[in-house]
């Protein structure tokens, strides 16, 4: 069905799907002649939601859209609440650069009435939840406010309040990311309220009393998120969690059977506070309280804040870890490459070690013994760069012959080969589910494609010169990008969007690498230094040095504590992310170190060099 957009149509939802005009009002059904409104999924006294589908789109995705209809009387106040209603939808495009922000697709007018045409987020949201699935225990608790802070943190930077943040505007995709609604009707609604005699913008419940007096602050939405976990945990009206009798939170009374443990009830009690000089000032401030602590406090000042691009996953709220003291060893050589050895990588059940070689050969071994199992023969120049699946059954070689061949990893077979680089092809990763290969060239681009069919998705262009490395964030939805143009690039998978740019390096960025929290970037360059970045903010958060030459390639330990260096002054070093202490330098190899993996306990660093050799190293 179409669903007519005309306010005073008495039939809006008896159309059909196809019609272009409203049978009944005459009103044009298609906004913008392309977004079909299907159903009217909210109403309040500043517009309308519709459920909607984008029909210029062959896959005829869908969307929302959201019509300004005020209830305001006067010439000049509909005037100035077109005029914020613009300005808002300016400030939401910027607001949607967010992946945990609905994206604004487009903004205009139509029949003298405006409109906001939004993502749609699938998913349940909060409220759903806990009726489908019951009360939220604390590790729920804790997963909310660490997915959630982050992007409160991200918008109170562009200088937005939310007004409105509940249980029933938190939306969890299919993929367990949360996502925060319903902007663009809260930050207008401040404005136009004072339109309006007697508003109160809000849910009742949820409000922080500066809030219900028409003065909300940054504090004002912590509170809410406050209020909305009290309600989860207990699956009780605010209302009722709040004594006036007694002017105090009564929530613990209502805890059945799900015990809180006493640093995150401070938290609670402290987001919750009705003086807003008593309560929490900032997320981060909570994020602090939370347990969280930046893995190495920068010695510079803080550079400008950059917008936050995506989740950072659960920060941890365990307290820092003390390695004991480690040994570690070179356990054996592997020899049998003809030319130096530009990469290797393990299986995910830590079985296989693959390697590729100037020699244009790729070899597998097994990794217990040393045991070379067979060569793989095909690229017509050195094979540079190698990928395996997640599930340990495709094995991805890229080559200076610009090409990119897929082999089955049990059998060795040759099964495709892809073609669109028009350089050699310098670096592979894939994304967490296997379904995405992303390439990166000499020719300055970097390619997107589809593993099962082998179809080529997206070219990203931005780099202005080779493209080294690159690597993915552990939700596959972040691709990082270095480049010798000294910059670092943060992509869009899904859309192929760049997101942001990081130039801080002095010289060609030559490796990437993340903590499988997806907390922390880090970055090796032939600057001779490893810099540290925070990506949930993108602020650099130190720099490490030690290394004499280049540095050329960087691997982390499965539990984020160890991250591995290897450089041109022949050298691997051992750093503990934590504290940015150098833990250990390993030599042996007598050039350049190529490249590093670990198995996936962290006990095996497996290290290529273009000595021709490869070494297996051990943990004691």
């Amino acid at each position: 069905m179409s669903y007519c957009l005309n306010p005073e149509c008495q039939k809006a939802s008896r159309n059909r799907s196809e019609a272009k005009f409203c049978q009944y009002c005459g009103s044009k059904l298609l906004l913008g002649d392309r977004y079909r409104a299907l159903e009217l999924i909210g109403q309040g006294g500043f517009g309308r939601t519709f459920l909607a589908v984008d029909e210029y789109k062959p896959s005829k995705p869908r969307c929302v859209i959201k019509q300004f209809y005020p209830q305001i009387q006067g010439a000049n106040n509909i005037q100035k609440a077109a005029d914020l209603f613009e300005q808002e939808a300016m400030r939401l495009d910027e607001l949607g650069q967010h992946p945990q922000i609905p994206e604004l697709l487009a903004h205009f007018t139509q029949d003298n009435r405006q409109y906001l045409i939004q993502e749609f987020i699938d998913g349940q949201n909060l409220l759903q939840e806990l009726e489908a699935e019951g009360i939220f225990q604390e590790a729920q608790i804790r997963q909310l406010l660490e997915s959630l802070l982050p992007v409160l943190e991200f918008i109170h930077s562009q200088q937005v309040i939310h007004r409105d943040i509940k249980p029933a505007n938190i939306i969890r995709r299919p993929n367990r990311e949360l996502i925060l609604v319903d902007f663009g009707a809260a930050k207008f609604a401040k404005e136009t309220a004072l339109l309006l005699t007697g508003t109160t913008i809000g849910t009742p419940g949820y409000l922080a009393p500066e809030q219900a007096r028409g003065k909300a602050c940054f504090a004002s939405d912590l509170y809410s998120l406050g209020v909305t976990c009290l309600y989860l945990l207990t699956q009780i009206s605010p209302l009722e969690l709040f004594d006036v009798g007694e002017d105090s939170w009564v929530w613990r009374q209502y805890l059945l059977n799900n015990p809180v443990s006493e640093q995150l009830g401070y938290i609670l009690d402290r987001l919750v506070e009705n003086g807003t000089n008593k309560r929490y000032q900032s997320a981060a401030e909570v994020l602090r309280d939370l347990g969280f602590q930046a893995p190495i406090a920068s010695t510079q000042s803080p550079p400008t804040r950059q917008p936050q691009y995506f989740n950072s996953t659960l920060f941890s709220t365990q307290p820092t870890l003390q390695l004991p003291p480690l040994t570690w060893k070179c356990v054996k050589t592997l020899r049998g490459h003809s030319s130096r050895v530009w990469s290797v990588t393990i299986s995910p059940d830590s079985q296989i070690l693959a390697s590729s070689s100037g020699d244009q050969t790729i070899k597998l071994w097994q990794l217990s013994t040393g045991k070379e199992i067979r060569t793989l023969e095909g690229h017509n120049y050195w094979a540079r760069t190698l990928a395996i699946t997640p599930d340990g059954e495709i094995l991805a070689s890229g080559s200076d012959d610009n090409t990119i061949k897929l082999w089955q990893l049990s059998t060795g077979k040759q099964l495709r080969t892809l073609k669109g680089h028009s350089r050699w092809v310098r670096a592979l990763t894939m994304t967490p589910d296997g379904q995405i290969l992303a390439s990166a060239s000499n020719d300055q681009t970097i390619k997107l494609w589809h593993l099962n069919t082998g179809k080529e998705l997206h070219t990203l262009t931005g780099h202005n010169d080779w493209v080294s490395t690159l690597t993915m964030t552990p939700d596959g939805q972040i691709l990082v990008s270095g480049s010798n143009d000294q910059t670092i690039k943060l992509w869009h998978i899904s859309t192929g969007r760049e997101l942001h740019t990081f130039t801080a390096h002095g010289d060609w960025v030559r490796s990437l690498a993340i903590t499988p929290d997806g907390q922390i970037l880090a970055s090796g360059s032939y600057d001779q230094t490893i810099k540290l970045w925070q990506l949930s903010t993108g602020q650099e958060l130190c720099t490490l040095k030690g290394h004499t030459e280049g540095v050329r390639t960087l691997a982390i330990t499965a539990d984020g504590q160890i991250l591995a260096s290897g450089s041109d002054d022949n050298s691997i070093k051992l750093w503990h992310l934590n504290t940015g202490k150098e833990l250990r330098t390993l030599t042996g190899h007598s050039d350049s170190i190529y490249s590093l993996v670990f198995s996936g306990d962290g006990k095996i660093l497996v290290s290529s060099s273009k000595d021709k050799t490869i070494k297996i190293w051990r943990c004691d």
